[in-house]
């Protein structure tokens, strides 16, 4: 192949990666999302007694939805440890499948009336089955992505599999909307809300397509025959030195092989602790808006869902441009510099975000969440970079993977609950504000530590 045919057909492969990457975080992150909006508004009243005060249903509800986020650290370690050893296609393609399954199983499940108390455990299986799968996923279609990308622009890359969170808040708030547009109350309560969850069978067919048409990224391949040129050498020496057959040399120094998970851990536990702390803030407070946000509004404001559902919408619309636009901005000045400043800003947005909320109008409503989301793009848009840069190829899956889902446990899987649990005890969104703050704080400092990355060798070792 010529030169002049080499670079279109290069440029072509990054096109199809970069569009899978965000396609399959889409459909994966809407499958998630609409778990979240139906825990705040159908699942304490389908899933729990009816005789349960509704603020117990509620944090029971949202109880479920933190389970997701117990389950993304376990599928990042599982997922990372297969992705770092048979590829990032296979290892994304399986989280897929998992994720569509479970979802679509959600969807077909009888409530507490039906299965009396085997109705909320069943839904934790399958809520657990969902924060498994996008533990896994995220890696996946990150590192799609990042490891197909030119050198000068992979924070712009990896931001459209950050892309897919934007999507998929739209896609999950959108379909409620219209199911509540087109039918009666009493008929979405009753089975509408199960037509989002089985849409989610989409995702088994686009994890067929992946499958069967994308390549393992460049980097990772570049890898494997690095390493099997290594291990072909040591099995030839090992079998000299033996005296034995050159199979059984290969078979003893795979034995011998330690876990990606275990390597990393071993030789990175600080970068993934930073990893994590500066992930809190994005993730805690996204979750506090678009999940705890929503039930505030609807239970204690008493404002009609479908108002405050448009404005997550028009909100996301508004933040989504800045994922790419800052994530290409920390491909020429660096990621540590525009995430701080993103952090500031999310830090002094805190208290602004409730306070119009709580004006109960759309415009100041779309308005917290334009500001919200948007400062908190300027963080999470660069992060796919960031992440992936502090780990080498060998270990990427499995060190990314695990700094972004402790983080998420420790940031958004607490959020809402204890969002809740704040407002119950103090009687006012000020402690909510705050605790939005302590997050950002975290975060701040996490990357203050960090060593920038941009310009990292991704093929480097160790």
């Amino acid at each position: 192949m010529t030169t002049a045919t080499a670079a279109p057909a290069a440029k072509n492969n990054v096109a199809v990666a970069v569009m899978t990457s965000l396609a399959a975080s889409s459909i994966e992150w809407y499958d998630f999302f609409i778990y979240g909006t139906a825990a705040a508004l159908v699942f304490p009243q389908l899933f729990f007694p009816k005789d349960m005060p509704p603020f117990v249903a509620l944090i029971a509800s949202f109880s479920t939805v933190a389970v997701g986020f117990v389950a993304r650290p376990v599928g990042g370690v599982v997922f990372g440890h297969y992705g770092d050893r048979i590829g990032r296609k296979r290892a994304l393609v399986l989280a897929m499948m998992i994720m569509g399954l479970a979802t679509t199983g959600v969807g077909l499940m009888p409530g507490y009336a039906t299965l009396g108390v085997a109705a909320p455990l069943i839904l934790i299986v399958l809520r657990f089955a969902q924060g498994f799968a996008v533990g896994g996923q995220w890696g996946g279609a990150a590192l799609v992505a990042i490891e197909s990308a030119p050198a000068d622009r992979r924070g712009f890359y990896g931001s459209f599999a950050q892309m897919g969170v934007p999507a998929g808040v739209i896609l999950s708030n959108m379909i409620f909307l219209v199911m509540g547009a087109v039918m009666p109350k009493e008929d979405f309560a009753a089975w509408g809300w199960r037509i989002p969850f089985l849409i989610s069978v989409l995702l088994v067919l686009l994890g067929l397509y992946v499958q069967l048409k994308l390549e393992d990224t460049a980097d990772y391949q570049a890898l494997q025959a690095l390493e099997a040129e290594k291990q072909a050498a040591a099995a030839k020496a090992l079998a000299s030195e033996k005296g034995i057959s050159l199979d059984k040399a290969a078979a003893l120094l795979r034995a011998e092989q330690t876990s990606p998970i275990l390597r990393v851990i071993a030789r990175h536990p600080k970068e993934i602790l930073l990893a994590a702390g500066s992930f809190v803030a994005a993730n805690g407070t996204f979750y506090i808006m678009i999940i705890y946000a929503v039930a505030y509004v609807t239970k204690t404001l008493h404002v009609d869902k479908s108002m405050v559902l448009w404005a997550v919408i028009a909100g996301t619309v508004v933040s989504a441009p800045v994922l790419p636009l800052t994530a290409a901005l920390s491909d020429r000045f660096g990621r540590r510099g525009v995430f701080l400043a993103g952090a500031v800003l999310a830090f002094i947005w805190s208290w602004p975000f409730f306070m119009l909320l709580n004006a109960g109008t759309f415009p100041m409503m779309a308005l917290a969440m334009a500001g919200g989301l948007a400062f908190n793009s300027v963080m999470y848009g660069l992060q796919a970079a960031m992440m992936t840069e502090m780990f080498s190829t060998e270990f990427r899956y499995s060190g990314a993977s695990l700094g972004y889902q402790i983080g998420a446990i420790l940031g958004g899987g607490l959020a809402p609950i204890l969002s809740a649990a704040l407002f119950e005890k103090f009687g006012s969104t000020s402690a909510i504000s705050a605790y939005m703050a302590a997050l950002c704080a975290i975060s701040f400092l996490s990357v203050l530590v960090l060593t920038e990355t941009h310009k990292r060798e991704l093929r480097r070792k160790g």
